[in-house]
């Protein structure tokens, strides 16, 4: 991007993904203390809303999966099937080492992470994350979504 003969001249990738990372429409799954600690965060003290992040209730509608908490193997295909309603592209966060590892909940009912069911851009480690860490994976979230490209088929870039 840069300034020619009066003229701003951009790539409409970099102008789509500038709308993206400031629209994160977030579907919000919470079964453990993680849960209460992102719904302080998205109360009026810290305002999501600033970071252009608004919830919705219907996996068709977002783009960004929050899942904070324990995921037990009964869970793990409504979350996949929530997954795959959303449209593309989508993100992922796992917040809290419940969502992440399992912690200790490590057992014969419990998954080791949301990375075994879907992939995840952004982790947030600790047991529960303080809402300042709610930030931070938004901001690397966005940052990633702003530098992202797509994937040519066939081309130099693809990946497999």
């Amino acid at each position: 991007m840069g300034l020619r003969n009066g003229f701003l001249l951009t790539k409409l990738q970099d102008l789509i993904n500038w709308g993206r990372k400031g629209a994160l429409w977030p579907l919000a799954f919470a079964t453990a203390c993680c849960g209460i600690e992102m719904m302080a965060a998205a109360a009026s003290r810290y305002d999501f809303d600033r970071f252009g992040v608004i919830f919705r209730n219907t996996p068709r509608q977002c783009d960004l999966l929050i899942m904070c908490g324990t995921i037990s193997r009964k869970m793990a295909p409504i979350i996949k099937r929530l997954w795959d309603q959303m449209p593309n592209p989508k993100w992922s966060i796992a917040i809290g080492s419940c969502a992440i590892s399992g912690n200790i909940f490590q057992t014969y009912s419990t998954l080791r992470g949301l990375d075994c069911i879907i992939p995840v851009d952004v982790y947030v480690p600790g047991c529960a994350p303080k809402p300042e860490a709610f930030y931070e994976a938004l901001i690397l979230l966005q940052e990633k979504i702003k530098r992202d490209r797509p994937i040519i088929v066939g081309g130099e870039d693809e990946v497999r």
